[in-house]
C-alpha cells in the first residue's frame, strides 16, 4: 500500500513516523556546524562554491607551474627530445614523422610525434593536472563538503529532472567521464540515470582536457565552461520534459565537517590515477598516430574541403580543425592540444573548443555508456538520447557562433585579433597594462 502512495502523503507519514519515534536535544552549535550551516544555505553557499572552483583552478595553475614547466618541460625538451633526434633511425621516412616527428623541432610539443607531442601531453601535461585535480575531490570528498553540495544544488538540479546528490557523479566526470557515467548506477530511477549519463557525456568536460586548456589556453577556460555549464542546465531542462517517468525522492547523508585524513587521501591518490593510465596514454598515443597517419596519407586534404562548408559556414572555425576534431575521438585532451598548436583566433580557439567538447565522447566514455545503458531503459534510449541531444547542442551552438561572428563584425575572418566582451577576454593592442574588456562594433 505505502508504494502507492502519492509522494507528498508519503513525506506527511514519514514526517508522522518520525515525530512518534525520534527525540531531539539542545546543545550548542559548534564551529563546524555553523560553517556547514553556511555552506548549505543558498546566500552563502554559493559564494563558497565558486571560491573554491577558483581555488581549483589556482591549484591547477601551481601544479602545471611546478612540474609542468619545472620538471617536464626541461626533461621533454632538453633531454628525451635530442636524444630521440639523434638515435632514432630512419629520418626523412614516414615512420620517423609518425612516431618522433618533425627533425627539426626544438620542443616535444611542437615535435607532433608519438613519442615526443604525444608522449609530452599525456605525461607531461595531464598526469600533474589529473592528480592535483583528484587530491582536491578528496579533501573535499574527506571533509563533508560534497553531500552540501549536493544540498545546495537539489533545487536547481530538480529542474532537470535529478536530485541534488547526482552532482556525485557530475564532479567525478571531472576527473574522467569513464567513472562518472558507471556512478549513476548509484543514482534512483531509470529517467534519472539517463537524463545524467547523457548530460556527461555531452557537456561535462573531464579533468585531463580541463588541465590541457588551463595549461595552453587559460584565459578562456572560464568562457568554454560557461558554455558548457549553460548547455548542461538548459539541455537538461529539456530532456525532463520530453523523458517519461519519474523522479524517486533521495535522502542524503550530511556528515559533519572534519579535517581530511592524509592518510585517506593518500590511498585515494595511489588508487583513482590508474583509472587515466591504464587507458589515458595508449589513447592519446594511437590518437597522434592517426593524426599523423592523416597528414601522411594527405587525407586531411581531401577531407578538409568537404568539412569546411558546415566548420566555417556555420560554426565559425577554419577546416585545419579537422584533425584535431578526429583526435577528439581517441583523446579530447589530445585535441585541445593539437588545436593550440594551429594558430587560431580567439574566437576561433573558444568555439573550436566547444565544438570538441559536445560533439562526440571519447572512446572510452562510449564504451562505458553502452556498458551502462541496459540500466536506464536500454543502450538504443542512451544512444538515441544523446545523439537528440548532440544534435540539438551542435545546432544551438552553431548559432551562437555566428551570433559571436556576427557580434565581432567578422574581424576574425580577416585574421584581426578578436578582445572579447560579451564572448571573451584578451590583453589589449600593444600589450601592457590589463585585459581590455570591450564589445565588439
Amino acid at each position: 500500500m505505502e508504494s502507492e502512495l502519492d509522494p507528498t502523503t508519503r513525506w506527511d507519514l514519514v514526517d508522522e513516523i518520525t515525530d512518534q519515534t525520534v527525540e531531539y536535544e539542545t546543545g550548542e552549535a559548534s564551529i563546524a556546524d555553523e560553517v556547514g550551516q553556511l555552506m548549505i544555505s543558498p546566500w552563502t553557499g554559493f559564494p563558497f562554491a565558486v571560491a573554491v572552483l577558483y581555488g581549483i583552478w589556482g591549484i591547477f595553475g601551481a601544479v602545471a607551474g611546478f612540474f609542468t614547466d619545472g620538471f617536464f618541460v626541461p626533461l621533454f625538451d632538453e633531454y628525451w627530445l635530442p636524444w630521440l633526434q639523434a638515435t632514432f633511425p630512419f629520418e626523412g621516412t614516414w615512420l620517423y614523422f609518425i612516431l618522433v616527428g618533425d627533425p627539426a623541432a626544438t620542443n616535444s610539443f611542437e615535435a607532433f610525434g608519438m613519442l615526443t607531442s604525444g608522449l609530452f601531453v599525456a605525461v607531461g601535461v595531464v598526469v600533474p593536472a589529473l592528480v592535483a585535480l583528484y587530491a582536491v575531490l578528496s579533501v573535499l570528498e574527506d571533509s563533508g563538503y560534497i553531500p552540501r553540495l549536493a544540498v545546495l544544488l537539489d533545487t536547481f538540479f530538480h529542474r532537470i529532472g535529478l536530485h541534488g546528490f547526482a552532482v556525485v557523479p557530475v564532479v567525478l566526470s571531472f576527473g574522467c567521464n569513464v567513472p562518472g557515467v558507471e556512478a549513476t548506477r548509484s543514482l534512483e530511477g531509470e529517467k534519472q540515470r539517463f537524463i545524467t549519463m547523457t548530460l556527461l557525456s555531452v557537456f561535462v568536460p573531464c579533468g585531463a582536457q580541463i588541465g590541457v586548456m588551463l595549461s595552453l589556453i587559460p584565459q578562456y577556460t572560464g568562457y568554454i565552461l560557461l558554455y558548457l555549464v549553460a548547455g548542461f542546465f538548459v539541455f537538461g531542462a529539456v530532456l525532463n520534459r520530453l523523458v517519461g517517468g519519474s523522479t524517486p525522492e533521495f535522502i542524503v547523508d550530511v556528515p559533519p565537517l572534519r579535517w581530511p585524513r592524509p592518510r585517506q587521501i593518500g590511498r585515494k591518490l595511489a588508487m583513482r590515477p590508474r583509472g587515466f593510465l591504464t587507458p589515458g596514454p595508449p589513447f592519446g598515443l594511437l590518437g597522434r598516430g592517426v593524426l599523423n597517419g592523416l597528414y601522411v596519407t594527405e587525407l586531411v586534404a581531401a577531407i578538409a574541403p568537404g568539412a569546411q562548408p558546415i566548420l566555417t559556414g556555420w560554426f565559425g572555425v577554419p577546416a585545419e580543425t579537422v584533425p584535431a576534431l578526429v583526435a577528439g575521438f581517441m583523446r579530447k585532451d589530445l585535441a585541445v592540444a593539437q588545436l593550440s598548436a594551429v594558430g587560431l583566433t580567439p574566437y576561433e580557439t573558444v568555439m573550436s573548443v566547444i565544438l570538441i567538447s559536445i560533439y562526440f565522447p571519447c572512446v572510452a566514455t562510449f564504451a562505458m555508456l553502452l556498458k551502462e545503458g541496459h540500466r536506464s531503459g536500454g543502450i538504443g534510449r542512451v544512444l538515441v538520447g544523446s545523439l537528440v541531444t548532440l544534435v540539438a547542442a551542435l545546432f544551438v551552438w552553431g548559432g551562437l557562433f555566428r551570433l559571436g561572428g556576427i557580434v565581432a563584425g567578422g574581424a576574425e575572418m580577416r585574421g584581426e585579433p578578436l578582445y572579447w566582451g560579451v564572448v571573451g577576454v584578451g590583453p589589449p593592442p600593444g600589450g601592457g597594462g590589463g585585459p581590455l574588456v570591450r564589445v565588439l562594433r
